[in-house]
């Protein structure tokens, strides 16, 4: 297992091997039925070329014309036999690549899910984006088209080479001896083909994380004038695109014509030998022409695995991507004991830092209590959004502990996890599906009942009412748009529905006008009543709401108490709500 920079793992070669074969035997049935169908095809097409060699020797020996229309005859029905049995072995073969191919993205869709939040966003949307389209759909092509073509042609190549052999072992000799150089530029080839492939693909993911990043901070892009860098960094990434994709279409400029030229020394080779063990009277003349046919015959499947070779040097890179999410890191099982012993964080002596920058905090100690509703607040960049993420487990502290119940929150498995805490940030998003599939996603069980309940709780109830199918509205492209405020109520909707003992909103009700965050604020807090709610306050009457009041600043926790008690204490927080409550009032 390796990994491409800072990018998710890529599988090995054995890897790669174990995970073709385990599909291959999870549809054996199917993969038997082809292997035996293109293997009836192949014995039907080894007919014409004997036939031939037989039509031959006839006429040499003077035999009449109707014993060449049976001869020929039997070539033709010999030929449509190989039609049809070829027609129905790819019937076959395809069928089991679509099903095979419905596998790998059911399981590459499986382990994306598994992948914590801190994994993706290290990665890189890119990565997972190239992998998921780019990559599964080269794998779809191979399953669907290339291995049937393979297995098709490999077995039509054994079938005419051993064919040649049974005329005469002297002429399948020189035949086989003719294709002797096509091993070691195959091997030249293979030695560099998977490295080559695998840095195409790594330089495509770098393409795609660029662009995604830069259409996703188009803003910030115009706000800090960053326009030269981000297009300088696009040049860079496709120049290496470029160069990794010159370095592969290199390698099969070599390969193919040095392959071309060779086929034709077989067929030359078996002419020239079987015309000296002709005039020897060693072989007919007829054995002579079928074993020529024969490797001219053979060319065309040998030209077809080449090139399918190729193909799978390609698609193999891909499968090893594809399949390099088995090793990246899981969100932690947790083990049977982990079970924490009440609702309780607490956040003991916490550092963290990002992997390309400073320390984000330095010593944080902090203690919430079951049921209170405390806000977090403080500048931009005080350290209050990777505390958040500190506290519903999606990183590690650098040093330090952050438990609930006395259980590392980072050691709990997912489904524990979330019916302990879950996070809510600003980001949000509606899925293709109705406004019921959408609440679902968070709880599959519930009825519509449970359903308008989590909606009302959130104050999304009366546009949804208004819907024309109400939760059964199909949403998103070609069904019924969102704005902004009503995609963050279902998501909303959908922690009510999941239900956790502590919820953390890392400005989650941002983009939502102000009477409506307030109104959202004060039904989820009906809602949670007796439960943990932790606020990181975007507008600062959610932090006069609160029970508490903790006030980050420069990475530390510099104020911690009621809103009555911060503002006598005349600190950073008072000025904060001086200065926002003046701005309010103007307004």
């Amino acid at each position: 297992m390796t990994t491409e920079g800072s990018l998710l793992p890529v599988a090995d070669r054995a890897g790669v091997r174990r995970t073709g074969a385990r599909l291959v035997r999870s549809d054996g049935r199917a993969f038997g039925a082809a292997l035996a169908l293109n293997a009836l095809a192949a014995g039907a097409g080894l007919v014409g070329p004997w036939l031939v060699g037989r039509i031959v020797d006839a006429v040499r020996a003077g035999r009449g014309v109707a014993a060449v229309d049976r001869l020929a005859l039997w070539i033709l029905l010999a030929s449509l036999a190989q039609l049809l049995l070829a027609r129905w072995a790819r019937y076959v073969g395809h069928r089991f690549g679509e099903r095979t191919l419905a596998r790998v993205r059911e399981e590459y869709v499986d382990r994306v899910l598994a992948l914590p939040a801190s994994v993706v966003e290290r990665a890189g949307t890119g990565d997972l984006t190239a992998r998921g389209t780019a990559d599964v759909a080269t794998v779809g092509t191979t399953l669907r088209d290339v291995g049937p073509d393979l297995l098709v042609n490999g077995v039509q190549a054994v079938f005419v080479l051993g064919a040649v052999f049974a005329l005469d072992p002297l002429l399948g000799a020189f035949g086989l001896l003719g294709l002797a150089p096509i091993g070691p530029t195959l091997r030249w080839y293979l030695r560099r083909a998977r490295d080559g492939y695998l840095a195409e693909g790594a330089a495509t993911s770098r393409v795609a994380e660029i662009v995604a990043a830069t259409a996703e901070g188009a803003r910030t892009v115009e706000a800090f004038r960053l326009r030269r860098p981000r297009i300088a960094a696009g040049r860079e990434a496709l120049e290496r695109s470029r160069r990794a994709r010159l370095h592969t279409l290199f390698l099969r400029t070599v390969f193919f014509p040095a392959v071309e030229v060779t086929y034709s020394v077989p067929v030359v080779g078996v002419l020239l030998v079987g015309g000296w063990l002709h005039a020897r009277g060693t072989v007919g003349v007829g054995a002579v022409v079928a074993a020529a046919l024969y490797l001219r015959q053979f060319t065309e499947p040998l030209d077809q695995i080449l090139m399918r070779v190729e193909q799978l040097q390609s698609s193999g890179a891909s499968f090893a991507r594809v399949e390099g999410l088995a090793a990246a890191p899981r969100s932690a099982a947790g083990s049977p004991s982990a079970v924490p012993a009440d609702d309780r964080i607490e956040v003991r002596g916490v550092r963290y830092a990002y992997e390309r920058g400073g320390e984000v905090l330095r010593g944080v100690d902090l203690t919430v209590r079951p049921g209170e509703r405390l806000a977090v607040v403080g500048p931009s960049g005080a350290g209050k959004t990777t505390l958040s993420r500190l506290l519903a487990g999606i990183d590690r502290p650098t040093a330090g502990t952050v438990t609930v119940g006395g259980v590392p929150v980072a050691e709990l498995g997912p489904e524990l996890l979330r019916r302990q805490v879950v996070l809510v940030t600003q980001e949000h998003h509606v899925f293709l599906g109705t406004v019921r599939d959408n609440l679902r996603i968070a709880e599959p069980e519930a009825t519509d009942d449970r359903l308008w309940a989590a909606l009302t709780a959130v104050g999304a109830d009366g546009w949804v009412r208004a819907l024309p199918d109400g939760l059964g509205t199909r949403l998103g492209p070609g069904g019924r748009a969102t704005d902004g405020s009503q995609a963050q109520q279902l998501a909303l909707a959908r922690v009510v529905l999941a239900d956790p003992h502590t919820l953390i909103l890392d400005e989650a009700t941002a983009l939502l006008d102000p009477t409506t965050a307030r109104d959202t604020e004060r039904a989820l807090a009906a809602v949670l009543r007796g439960r943990t709610v932790i606020a990181i306050a975007h507008r600062l009457h959610t932090a006069h709401d609160a029970d508490r009041v903790a006030v980050m600043e420069d990475g530390r926790l510099t104020e911690l108490g009621s809103h009555e008690d911060l503002v006598t204490a005349d600190g950073t927080y008072a000025a904060l709500w001086r200065t926002w409550h003046g701005e309010v009032t103007e307004n």
